[in-house]
């Protein structure tokens, strides 16, 4: 890896983190096209850098944290299914990360359900979220674990399938990710140093590049993302995930098979 490379990845991660077309397929699909993705460093680096998008979320929402204890519970409630089943499948979930096609099959499917989900729940006005509710999320979160079908997409479509609104959906898919993907950074940076690797000085620095540069694309991803959402819904980012998908198919299949880069 480049300090390009390091600086367009984590564009990308800003960009796509919160929005529902899956930041870890186009993290794959970008370090395959890079040639990098099977480099150690590269799958630290894309799980690392998402402490950057973490705290534009504290930063934008800063009231919400500070609001109740019961916010908290509700967040332990829905982030559980994600510890378990991240534990039990955590080395199926690596051999999934290097496999492109697994990207784009998976969004395709989501392209089309995002284009069926307004229809099948509407866009109601609750913003109440129940123990209940923000645990069904919380294993709605988990189909995330397939690379392609997009955290925040994900538990997005399970908050409305639980009569949420399109904007507690979303905002709550953002809380969410941020012991969802603070857990998920401590475990692949223990499981780095665990296997004997370390960071060089170049390394380092990639590092908190790519968190700066985070941080402040997806400060502007987020908002722009709910005022889009609140007026318009999901079938733009359900075409969009399913010409790229389409793409990638194709490309493998009549261009370069993306599967060996």
């Amino acid at each position: 890896m480049n300090l390009l490379e390091a600086i367009i990845l984590a564009i990308i991660e800003g960009i796509t983190e919160y929005l529902p077309v899956s930041s870890t397929g186009h993290m794959i699909i970008a370090s395959s096209f890079f040639g990098i993705a099977q480099e150690e460093f590269t799958k630290l680096f894309t799980i690392v850098i998402q402490l950057g998008t973490i705290l534009s979320v504290v930063v934008l929402y800063f009231k919400r944290f500070f609001q109740s204890v019961d916010f908290y519970l509700k967040l332990l409630v829905a982030f559980i299914p994600a510890v378990i089943l991240g534990l039990l499948l955590s080395d199926v979930i690596d051999s999934l990360l290097e496999n492109p096609i697994t990207v784009a099959i998976s969004l395709v499917i989501g392209g089309f359900i995002l284009l069926k989900v307004d229809d099948w729940f509407g866009n109601s006005e609750n913003t109440e979220i129940s123990y209940l509710t923000a645990l069904k999320i919380g294993f709605f979160q988990c189909l995330a674990m397939i690379p392609g079908v997009s955290r925040s997409g994900a538990s997005i479509v399970g908050g409305m399938s639980q009569k949420l609104s399109r904007t507690a959906a979303a905002e709550f898919s953002f809380f969410l990710a941020v012991p969802t993907m603070l857990g998920a950074t401590l475990k692949k940076s223990y499981d780095y140093y665990k296997a004997g690797f370390t960071l060089t000085d170049e390394q380092i620095n990639f590092l908190i590049i790519g968190n700066v540069v985070g941080f402040l694309v997806a400060l502007l991803a987020i908002k722009t993302f709910i005022g889009y959402l609140s007026k318009h819904g999901f079938k733009m980012f359900g075409y969009y995930r399913i010409i790229v998908g389409l793409a990638i198919l194709a490309i493998h299949y009549f261009v370069h098979p993306l599967t060996v880069i």
